[in-house]
């Protein structure tokens, strides 16, 4: 019979999605007040692979991504999710009588095995967690690299986010000093 134990820490990892490029400085304060010192910032990145936050954010977004010095505990997960909604609802803009995100948080989490986002959006591939707010593995760790999976999202099956997302596991394996490189 298995034991239940407490899961290894995780790296927890935000993409960012805006318009205005000065919203990304604006938005790291937020988030080293409530999740602490950023260790890996990406350049921002052009994003043009859907037009889903069209209607609400407008067209021409970049994504940038960071990373956090400070590891999280994998249960902890729907919490920060419902704290990144709070820092958007900072943001957002009364536009033609109706608020409007400027800026779209997607938290989530590095270990040796995998990429894991939140959302709150329920699918068959996702696991509810509580308080409204699911998890799906979006990429897994395979043959020294991630590896997208049926449901990954375009962007994220990118070479560019991929290595972008590898540098980050690097960094989380350097931290806990126990994790193979390898599979």
């Amino acid at each position: 019979m298995g034991r239940p134990r407490q899961p290894e820490d995780a790296k927890l990892i935000i993409g960012i999605l805006a318009k205005n490029k000065k919203l990304f400085d604006d938005v790291e304060e937020f988030f080293i007040d409530a999740f602490g010192a950023i260790d890996y910032r990406s350049e921002i990145l052009p994003f043009d692979y859907t037009d889903y936050y069209k209607k609400e954010m407008g067209e021409t977004l970049s994504r940038k991504f960071v990373s956090f010095k400070k590891l999280i505990r994998p249960g902890d997960l729907a919490k920060i999710k419902l704290r990144t909604n709070s820092i958007e609802e900072k943001f957002a803009a009364e536009k033609e009588g109706a608020v409007r995100r400027l800026i779209n948080i997607d938290p989530g989490y590095i270990t040796d095995a995998k990429l894991v986002l939140a959302t709150t959006k329920d699918y068959s591939h996702r696991i509810y967690l509580r308080k409204g707010i699911y998890a799906e593995v979006t990429l897994a760790w395979r043959k020294g690299g991630f590896q997208a999976l049926d449901w990954t999202y375009p962007d994220y099956r990118t070479r560019e986010y991929i290595d972008i997302l590898n540098r980050m596991r690097d960094s989380y394996a350097k931290q806990t000093k126990g994790i193979s490189k390898k599979d």
